[in-house]
């Protein structure tokens, strides 16, 4: 229950203690005026009891408050630079590549005030306890290394398709394979469709030899 549930119980006890009673011994027992309580009534009268309910205040807006949106870049600015001050700022944001924005030192200092952000101490706490952990350098993964001792001991073999190349009929299919101790490759070239345990007839390119490291 908030405190305008307790109010508006309260006030229907005194019109409840009025209708049973007379006004001025229920006005006497709340201690409420009876100028207020005849204009309570009216309101009751017009619009059912729910008129004595309070009615929810909105703050008021101040002719000299600053936009939203300027403000919201005053608070940024500030935490992307800590260290200045309302004066700095205000000079910086007057700048045209800060958005040329004409705010006096005085409405920066409110302005940060309203976030909690008045001294260079809040700031500086505030973008500390945003930091990320620290966490240690990860160590690279070794590099894949293929360690032979002797010529053939390792062959790698490999199979991919080329593409369709002038005066072939088809696919150009490269077939590589390679001596790791050596690096002695062999690769040949067919057009047509690889299958398994089957090869091209037609043969379009040979075999070269490459130089060991």
């Amino acid at each position: 229950m908030t405190q305008d549930d307790v109010l508006f119980g309260y006030r229907l006890q005194l019109f409840d203690l009025a209708a049973r009673t007379t006004v001025a011994h229920a006005c006497r027992t709340f201690g409420v005026h009876r100028s207020t309580y005849y204009r309570w009534k009216a309101q009751v009268d017009r619009q059912g009891l729910e008129m004595l309910r309070p009615r929810e205040r909105r703050r008021p807006v101040m002719p000299n408050q600053l936009p939203r949106i300027v403000e919201e870049r005053i608070v940024a600015f500030s935490l992307g630079h800590p260290g200045l001050g309302p004066r700095r700022i205000a000079a910086m944001l007057a700048r045209p590549e800060w958005g040329a924005l004409v705010v006096s030192a005085n409405g920066v200092y409110k302005a940060l005030r309203r976030h909690g952000l008045s001294t260079r101490a809040k700031r500086l706490s505030l973008i500390a306890g945003y930091r990320a952990p620290y966490e240690p350098p990860r160590q690279a993964p070794p590099e894949p290394h293929i360690t032979t001792t002797r010529p053939g001991e390792l062959v790698g073999i490999d199979c991919f398709c080329v593409g369709r190349l002038h005066g072939t009929r088809g696919a150009v299919w490269q077939l590589t394979a390679i001596d790791t101790y050596t690096l002695y490759n062999h690769h040949r070239a067919h057009t047509g469709r690889i299958t398994e345990g089957r090869c091209p007839a037609e043969l379009v390119y040979g075999a070269r030899k490459m130089e060991p490291r």
